[in-house]
């Protein structure tokens, strides 16, 4: 909650939902795109269930939106995280834990039936794919939203993030700004500005599909 009441869940969902409107209305090499959200409420979805959720519909990217905060109002600027690699590596003996997750880990290779060393190797591999595309993803990103606000750092981060864990989703946490600044939250509250952050996280998305086509995927959704 921003230091005039703005409360964070609230614009997050304002762009997500406009960000929505303009994935939707669009197509990468003539195939129409089309955006999920975790929620489309005021109500709080799982971390692990968000990242279900993404892999649920073969999702072909996983953008997370967020306003930071600190304890001093004068942080400000946008910042974009991939997983990290220790993060990737601390999922991975997880998931292959996880009897329930075993069999589609990975392209529907069947855990159980294969050696377990060969399949965390497929998994290393799948998640340092993920980690790299997710980078570029950022990056694309990154540079779109310095255009229509300050960066907080001017590189993607890295971090452990929960719902940057799927091993087959590109994945990035978008901080927008922070809400704890008052000049930014005020600047958060804005319909106006809302817009212009899902147009350059547009922006973004394009630039990365035209550098890195998705995969032809048979979808029933």
């Amino acid at each position: 909650i921003g230091p005039n009441g703005t409360r964070e869940k609230d614009v997050v969902l304002a762009v997500a939902r406009k960000l929505q409107a303009r994935i939707n209305a669009a197509s990468v090499n003539g195939n129409p795109m089309r955006a999920f959200l975790t929620r489309d409420a005021d109500f709080f979805v799982p971390l692990g269930v968000r990242v279900q959720k993404a892999r649920r519909v073969q999702a072909d990217l996983f953008i997370s939106i967020h306003a930071d905060a600190f304890t001093t109002p004068s942080a400000r600027g946008a910042s974009v995280f991939a997983l990290s690699e220790t993060g990737a590596s601390s999922t991975a003996a997880r998931w292959l834990a996880n009897k329930e997750n075993q069999a589609d880990l990975i392209g529907g290779i069947n855990v159980r039936e294969q050696d377990a060393h060969m399949a965390r190797v497929l998994l290393d591999m799948s998640t340092t794919a993920q980690i790299r595309d997710s980078k570029r993803l950022g990056a694309a990103m990154l540079s779109q939203i310095g255009q229509v606000g300050r960066l907080h750092k001017p590189r993607v981060e890295q971090a452990g993030f929960a719902v940057l864990k799927a091993p087959d989703i590109p994945s990035v946490l978008v901080e927008t700004a922070f809400i704890s600044n008052p000049e930014e939250e005020s600047r958060l509250r804005s319909a106006a500005y809302q817009d212009q952050l899902a147009a350059a996280l547009m922006r973004g998305i394009e630039g990365y599909f035209a550098a890195n086509p998705p995969l032809a995927r048979s979808r029933s959704l």
